[in-house]
């Protein structure tokens, strides 16, 4: 299975980083990185995580301005696309059809390709202009997933809302994350 990873500027590389580590642990799955200059910035601001450590997790690593990697053609066959945390700028690239970086290019190849597309808005609170884009993408077929934590699985930890935000993303892909606590009635 191939995968990119767009990771943008928005608060929430969390939700990145531990994303990266649990797709690490299936063999079959090659995640294809992309990280923009705002995320590597926010990533140090936010975590106690570096770049190297980030790409370790990545079977390939590309450069946001490299709008001539194999990630940016139809032609590459890849089975979905996720942008963790996804800014409102990308957001709005991908809905408007912008493609000024590889992670919106990337995102509108696997849009016009029929592939799966996964974003998980990190803001608040939401602007009519926000609720519109995510609106259109997602009546393109664009699963929005925001990171929303749920009390239900009685979290005791910060890692505990991050793991269930990474199971309901890893749902998207067919991929089991036992981490996640379900709901059981």
């Amino acid at each position: 299975m191939e995968i990119i990873v767009g990771i943008t500027g928005a608060t929430g590389t969390i939700y990145a980083v531990r994303l990266l580590e649990a797709i690490k642990k299936f063999e079959h799955v090659n995640v294809h990185l992309i990280m923009s200059k705002w995320a590597q910035q926010t990533l140090i601001t936010e975590t106690k995580y570096d770049l190297e450590y980030i790409n370790s997790l990545s079977y390939a690593v590309y450069d946001n301005f490299n709008m001539g990697a194999k990630i940016s053609s139809g032609s590459f066959l890849t089975d979905a696309m996720l942008i963790v945390p996804c800014s409102m700028k990308t957001l709005s690239s991908i809905a408007n059809g912008y493609c000024d970086n590889l992670i919106a290019r990337a995102a509108d190849v696997t849009l016009k390709e029929g592939r799966k597309l996964i974003l998980s808005p990190r803001e608040t609170p939401l602007s009519a202009i926000h609720l519109q884009n995510m609106l259109k993408l997602s009546q393109l077929g664009v699963k929005i997933v925001p990171p929303m934590p749920a009390f239900y699985n009685k979290p005791e930890t910060v890692e505990d809302i991050v793991n269930h935000q990474v199971m309901k993303l890893l749902d998207q892909l067919g991929l089991s994350f036992p981490e996640g606590k379900r709901w059981h009635g």
